[in-house]
């Protein structure tokens, strides 16, 4: 209501500072209301948030042709949003699962070819299935020793084999957006909420463990009934605007100075979830390999790998909290120092690309580390500050865990610290002035 309130007094609306204030009192949880909507639902992401918050933002603070920004675009919610409301999104990530899977949310396709393509898919796969000399040498071909041991640990041989006869028929499609629309249905029966056909249990909360009693369920039906689930996605999508999802780094962006009218974004935790322990399981049948992904995993902001320490100066705040942990924890203090660095970069680079009189909305957790409460949104605003961002507010929203899909430990002790930390967020309202240094 407030944003819509905002759009519909046109020319007398207040500036947007003023509307970023307002916006931050209202109620943010959206509690109750569904995010399976458009081609919201593709694919199970861990930690997204619900499109209807990026969605008020953009109504409220640009026009139909700006800008609109997700430097850590994650599963793409903010993006497809943008492109819903006729505005042009830009989305960049690092991690290959999140470029697909962004990429094919904002593609439309039509949809009688890629049933038809689908279906011969899944005919030509049953097929190959049965082939065992054709499965065995594609097999044999495809993985690198240390894949081969990944797959060989999480996979059963049977699936082993109809994974690459969809492989194999999936890479017969010449269209290519049919093809990757394809490729994610595939990778949607790997990386999903509940059941799935590797060996691991849920691997959409990112905290995949093996479970030897698990009974995969069939490859080739889990597909043929995701690719009717899918279609059904995809054809929801309606794009009023236009979209460019690319694999970028938020600390280095590809982007022109003062060439963006939003951004709307949602940092990964410090220290709490580590998607590539997923991701992997997909992308190593679309092409990937688990030296590769490993040491890309390095490079993810919030990874446990600290490197050499940079001597970049922190506000008091973040300060403090890495010298609490370090008398605690040396080495997680190191981690939680990169973590504040890197989002200073982050931080720097949105301030950058944001024209003058813009917002940009993060949408940030804390974490706790050795009982010690990070307060990552405090210290993020703190950090925005120090680098010339205005701190409009900081609001709070409560999860709800079943549709934000946060880590869990199963059958574990319900006060145990990563379920403590996870039933709220935060929503940091930052302020670019119009003279920015």
């Amino acid at each position: 209501q407030l944003a819509t309130e905002a759009l519909e007094s046109g020319d007398q609306r207040p500036g947007k500072r003023h509307r970023l204030a307002t916006l931050l009192e209202a109620d943010l949880d959206f509690r109750g209301e569904s995010g399976a909507y458009a081609s919201h639902d593709l694919h199970a992401f861990a930690a997204k948030f619900p499109p209807q918050l990026p969605r008020l933002f953009i109504r409220a603070l640009t026009n139909p042709g700006d800008v609109v920004l997700d430097p850590m675009m994650g599963s793409g919610t903010a993006v497809v949003e943008a492109v819903l409301n006729g505005r042009r999104g830009i989305g960049l990530d690092i991690d290959p699962l999140a470029m697909r899977l962004t990429r094919t949310k904002v593609t439309p396709v039509d949809i009688e070819s890629a049933r038809d393509a689908g279906y011969r898919v899944a005919s030509r796969a049953g097929t190959y299935a049965l082939d065992s000399r054709l499965i065995e040498s594609a097999l044999a071909e495809r993985f690198d020793p240390r894949t081969q041991a990944f797959v060989d640990y999480w996979f059963l041989p049977s699936t082993q084999r109809e994974l690459m006869a969809l492989v194999l028929a999936i890479g017969e499609v010449e269209r290519v957006p049919v093809r990757r629309f394809l490729e994610l249905t595939l990778s949607s029966i790997i990386v999903t909420k509940s059941g799935g056909v590797s060996m691991a249990r849920d691997l959409a909360h990112t905290r995949p463990h093996l479970v030897k009693t698990k009974k995969p369920r069939s490859s080739l039906v889990e597909f043929s009934k995701r690719l009717n689930k899918n279609l059904g996605s995809i054809a929801r999508l309606k794009p009023l605007g236009a979209a460019w999802p690319l694999l970028g780094d938020a600390r280095s962006m590809p982007l022109a100075d003062a060439s963006v009218d939003l951004v709307v974004t949602s940092p990964p935790y410090a220290n709490a979830i580590d998607y590539m322990r997923a991701h992997k399981f997909s992308l190593v049948w679309l092409g990937s390999s688990i030296p590769e992904l490993s040491a890309l995993r390095g490079e993810y902001i919030g990874s446990e790998r600290a490197g050499p320490p940079r001597d970049t100066a922190l506000p008091e705040r973040p300060g403090r909290v890495v010298r609490q942990l370090a008398a605690r924890d040396a080495a997680k203090s190191r981690v939680l120092r990169k973590y504040f660095v890197e989002m200073r970069d982050v931080l720097g680079e949105i301030g950058r690309v944001l024209r003058g009189d813009s917002v940009a909305v993060i949408v940030v957790g804390t974490s706790t580390m050795r009982e010690i409460d990070v307060q990552t949104h405090r210290c993020l605003a703190d950090i925005a500050r120090s680098i010339g961002l205005d701190v409009v507010g900081i609001a709070e929203r409560a999860l709800d865990r079943n549709r934000r899909m946060m880590p869990a430990r199963f059958g574990g002790r319900k006060d145990s610290l990563i379920e403590k930390r996870m039933h709220e967020e935060y929503v940091l309202g930052l302020y670019k002035p119009p003279r920015y240094e």
